[in-house]
């Protein structure tokens, strides 16, 4: 059996760039497009149908989504695709990387996914845009469009392609375990003196310091929780474990986009959205945020490091090769199991 399995992961380390193969990127590319659209740009979406549908005539504030609303429409997607996950890949265990693999995506999507979804708020809070009754909807959406593509550009974009250049040489271990330190370094020296950076000449160093988070998330574990479960477990096992990864990673998605979304809330009642009880405030959501990424970073210690080795290497198949070839050489030796 192991002799069958290695055959076929020789033939495929051994076939010649073909056309199958771009058309794979393709899906995969298209599939994370759709993945994306549906939850960045949902946010924005949220924004415009609060306006549009709870318009209440002579209110102070413009239209929101109420709570149980916002929550079905941030969720809905996040749930589906952890379904999916599941029903199609949960069947084995794989020990403690299995472990590791899971709660590190679990614990990014939580936080990475709160920072996608509510970073809108932020930018209100901060001040860095207008607060929403101060611009009619199609000025609100522009703004908040505005402010997350540069962050986008100067940050989520440019750590992904420090990824693909360095992640052959720094490791997946090194680059995810710097990843989350950054991470919770940034968010609490955010979180701690909070109050300075509402300040407005101190607003771009905000700005500046939670585009960071972005940066060593995709410089970080927002790239390599991806990677490595498809490289440390075997073959017949491969897919399964991604999956259940994954699967762990959008349980944490759906914990960062319901729970965040009522914890953002001002602790004042009278700041909070129309229909949100009292929250924890923004400073203490990053300070969550922080600890979680700490823990994030503990896990990664389960972890192994794949760079430089073989598929077979790191799962330990071409032991059983060996064993095999023994076993055949001297039938009177025995394996233990």
């Amino acid at each position: 059996m192991a002799r069958e399995q290695l055959g076929v992961l020789n033939a495929l380390d051994a076939a010649k760039t073909q056309w199958y193969h771009f058309t794979a990127i393709v899906i995969a590319g298209m599939g994370f497009f759709t993945d994306a659209y549906d939850l960045f740009c949902i946010s924005l979406v949220t924004k415009l149908l609060g306006r549009i549908y709870y318009h209440v005539d002579g209110a102070l504030k413009p239209g929101t989504l109420p709570p149980n609303v916002a929550a079905a429409v941030n969720g809905v997607a996040l749930v589906g695709t952890l379904v999916g996950q599941l029903f199609f890949e949960f069947m084995k265990r794989h020990g403690l990387h299995l472990l590791g693999t899971t709660t590190t995506w679990f614990l990014l999507d939580i936080a990475f996914y709160s920072q996608n979804l509510f970073q809108k708020d932020i930018f209100s809070a901060i001040g860095w845009i207008p607060k929403a009754a101060n611009m009619n909807a199609i000025h609100e959406v522009y703004k908040i469009a505005r402010a997350q593509t540069l962050i986008a550009l100067c940050s989520t974009v440019l750590g992904y392609w420090f990824t693909v250049a360095l992640i052959d040489i720094m490791g997946r271990f090194a680059i995810q375990l710097m990843g989350f330190f950054f991470m919770t370094v940034f968010m609490f020296a955010l979180a701690i003196p909070y109050h300075h950076w509402t300040l407005e000449p101190n607003r771009i160093g905000f700005v500046i310091m939670y585009s960071l988070t972005f940066f060593f998330a995709n410089f970080g574990p927002n790239a390599t929780t991806f990677v490595v479960p498809a490289e440390i477990v075997p073959a017949r096992l491969r897919s399964t474990c991604h999956g259940i990864s994954a699967a762990a990673g959008k349980a944490g998605a759906i914990v960062g986009a319901f729970g965040f979304l009522y914890a953002a809330q001002s602790t004042d009642p009278a700041k909070t959205d129309t229909g949100y009880p009292p929250g924890i405030g923004v400073r203490y959501s990053l300070i969550m945020l922080g600890v979680i990424n700490f823990f994030g970073m503990l896990f990664t210690l389960l972890v192994p490091e794949s760079k430089g080795k073989s598929l077979e290497e790191l799962t330990g198949e071409n032991r059983d090769e060996n064993d095999e070839k023994q076993i055949q050489m001297d039938p009177s030796r025995t394996v233990p199991i």
